[in-house]
């Protein structure tokens, strides 16, 4: 069985696309012969976010961590305990291929860390766009590492530990602990996630902060909302 693991936190703008994804791909055909279950952890959720979940059929854990690594523990913690025997995660505002599993899976590696593409950059600007194109790189063994697009073998996981409750950065803190014990670890591009690139973002020191940054770095103005959030200038 292949388990998927959502964390959402007030996702009600992009629950429903990253579930239609993640069911795509859950039902592709090189999958025929593997069940795939799909897990959202609601974790503070105040909107319509476990509504929407509730209505695609999916199963949800609400929680009130407000901790995206211990969100993304308890998901995987619920599926291994459904018999998971691969755990792949995605996030609540992040849509994924349809060949997304199926090429995890082919790979035959522990654990397959893949890249994202930005939605849109409209919120940001060319500025923003350029810079970040100089620093990530789309090529087979790159180095990225996004709790948005992660698969790895339930006996890795096991191995290495799984998931720290850490606000922020779990997911490079897991594969750090993956290259420890020495797990097969396949870097590609070749099946990239699309993900917000909203300047609201949800998890400080995230994706969606990343972002921002390069836009604070450029003489870009913050938002009330990212200084609330605690963007460093």
């Amino acid at each position: 069985m292949i388990g998927v693991v959502i964390p959402a936190h007030n996702e009600e703008s992009h629950i429903t696309a990253c579930l239609s994804s993640v069911l795509s791909a859950a039902s592709h055909p090189a999958l025929a012969n593997r069940s795939v279950a799909v897990v959202v952890v609601l974790d503070d959720c105040s909107d319509k976010t476990g509504q929407i979940v509730l209505a695609q059929g999916v199963s949800r854990i609400n929680v009130s961590f407000k901790n995206v690594g211990r969100a993304r523990a308890t998901g995987a913690d619920y599926l291994l305990a459904a018999g998971a025997q691969w755990l792949a995660f995605t996030d609540a505002d992040t849509v994924v291929p349809q060949d997304w599993l199926a090429r995890q899976i082919a790979f035959g590696a522990e654990a397959v860390c893949g890249t994202v593409e930005v939605d849109s950059w409209q919120e940001h600007g060319e500025a923003v766009r350029s810079k970040y194109m100089e620093h990530y790189q789309f090529v087979e063994n790159h180095r990225h590492i996004h709790g948005a697009n992660l698969g790895l073998s339930a006996e890795a996981y096991r191995r290495a530990g799984g998931f720290q409750h850490l606000a922020a950065h779990e997911d490079v803190h897991l594969v750090s602990d993956l290259e420890r014990i020495g797990a097969h670890i396949v870097w590609t591009a070749t099946n990239p996630v699309v993900t917000s690139a909203r300047r609201n973002f949800r998890c400080h020191g995230g994706f969606g902060e990343y972002l921002a940054n390069l836009g604070v770095s450029l003489g870009l103005p913050v938002l009330d909302t990212q200084v609330s959030a605690g963007i460093s200038l």
